[in-house]
């Protein structure tokens, strides 16, 4: 019986080929991945350009209303205005700043 089950080989192949296909199919599933995650990078990009550049200046004018008699203003109102400037990364306008190199100093003991 231990001869048997030691000489026994069926589905052997059959295993080798499943851990195969399993390897294929892992190594196609991280690439599409990755291509999924770049294509939504990209897109929500798009949509920070986006909000980047909508403007959001207002402004309104002031208003006077003079008395009936001619005696000067009943009442007034100032307008205001504000000016929408770029910011800092707006579409895109600021980089990864990243620092350059630094070798390793000695050790601590």
């Amino acid at each position: 019986m231990l001869r048997a089950l030691l000489n026994d080989e069926s589905g052997f192949i059959v295993s080798a080929e499943l851990v195969l296909i399993a390897t294929i199919l892992v190594i196609g599933l991280i690439v599409g991945l990755s291509s999924i995650q770049h294509a939504v990078v990209a897109e929500l990009n798009d949509v920070g350009d986006a909000i980047g550049a909508a403007n959001q200046s207002y402004w309104y004018t002031g208003f006077s209303a003079e008395k009936i008699d001619g005696g000067g203003l009943k009442a007034y109102t100032r307008g205001t205005a504000f000016q929408d400037e770029t910011d800092d990364c707006d579409n895109d306008q600021c980089d990864i700043a990243c620092d350059v190199p630094v070798n390793e100093g000695p050790k601590r003991i």
